[in-house]
């Protein structure tokens, strides 16, 4: 079965028909998960369980957006209000209480993602903390300082990886500087390349993931007309050269508001720009249906970060959490 550049989100507590079809018909190169599709532990497992079949690929990838504070998709099963990525940044100074707290934290996740069979997490967010109380990525934020940002997001990833379980930097390169929710509307942002070195891309620079989500961000200075998802200068120039990412590039979610056109020029813009995965999360059978039709199969390239990352998945099936 081919493998295509696209991760789908699905609609339910567990597969239904159509996605059951389109899925033997047509293989994305994963799934993600989200709080609708999570009730309690057993059930996900065996729902991550019936995707594995379909695929016949114990390491086939299935993720989730689990951060921590307001962005926990297992609410219903723990409580991590506290545990921001800000609350962590915070007590970093006191090193003792920062790791104890840190190190329970991640170690809660990582057992969670195991049980229920999840290999990817969508962390941690690299984006530059704002002080603004309308900032729409505020305490998901580890810290203003890009120092910290970046000690504390490869101490995340290393203790992720080190179980087998695969991490996705976001959002490159870099969402702090703006107020917009990109869910609803395009963020524009003003300041220059050379501010932006300094700070937003910081973070970013020379890290070693092997995954990592854009930002739905139009950067004027940069290039005025194509958000960083959809700009092929932005992509090639920014991230792959100046930040010198060589991982797999995925969309952040093609769904949202902050893309215009249809679902299928998003599509072909993104692809079009460098981005290697496209994402669609809302679960929506005819959108995924359409976007089977155009969506090519994975590149070279890909597939050769796909079977490192699934290299490290057999530490996810074998390593007790």
């Amino acid at each position: 079965m081919e493998t295509h550049a696209i991760i789908f989100g699905i609609k339910g507590l567990k597969l239904n028909l159509n996605e059951i079809n389109l899925f033997k018909k047509y293989k994305p190169w994963g799934i993600i998960l989200f709080s609708r599709n999570i009730n309690n532990l057993d059930q996900v497992r065996n729902l991550t369980n019936s995707i594995r079949v379909i695929f016949k690929d114990r390491n086939f990838p299935i993720l989730v957006d689990q951060e921590g504070g307001r962005v926990n998709r297992f609410k219903k099963i723990i409580n991590l209000d506290k545990y921001t990525a800000k609350h962590f940044g915070d007590i970093f100074k006191n090193k003792k209480i920062f790791y104890k707290d840190f190190n329970k934290f991640l170690k809660a996740n990582v057992s969670i993602l195991k049980y229920c069979g999840i290999n990817i997490n969508t962390v941690p967010v690299l984006d530059l903390f704002d002080k603004d109380k309308k900032s729409v990525i505020g305490n998901r934020s580890f810290s203003r300082n890009p120092e910290i940002v970046k000690k504390l997001s490869q101490y995340l990833t290393k203790f992720y990886n080190y179980f087998g379980v695969e991490t996705v930097i976001k959002h490159i390169p870099g969402h702090g500087c703006t107020n917009a929710d990109s869910h609803f509307r395009l963020p524009r942002v003003k300041f220059s390349l050379d501010y932006l070195k300094k700070n937003d891309f910081k973070p970013f620079k020379n890290n070693s993931a092997n995954l990592a989500m854009t930002a739905h961000i139009l950067y004027e200075k940069l290039d005025s007309e194509k958000c960083a998802t959809q700009s092929r200068y932005i992509i090639q120039d920014i991230v792959r050269k100046y930040l010198n990412f060589k991982g797999i590039i995925m969309t952040d979610d093609l769904s949202m508001k902050a893309l215009s056109a249809s679902l299928v020029v998003k599509a072909k813009l993104s692809l079009d720009a460098g981005c290697n995965l496209l994402l669609h999360c809302n679960g929506k059978i005819d959108e995924m249906k359409k976007l089977s039709l155009i969506v090519p199969r994975i590149d070279n390239f890909t597939y050769k970060i796909t079977k490192k990352i699934k290299t490290n998945f057999n530490k996810f099936n074998s390593r007790i959490s």
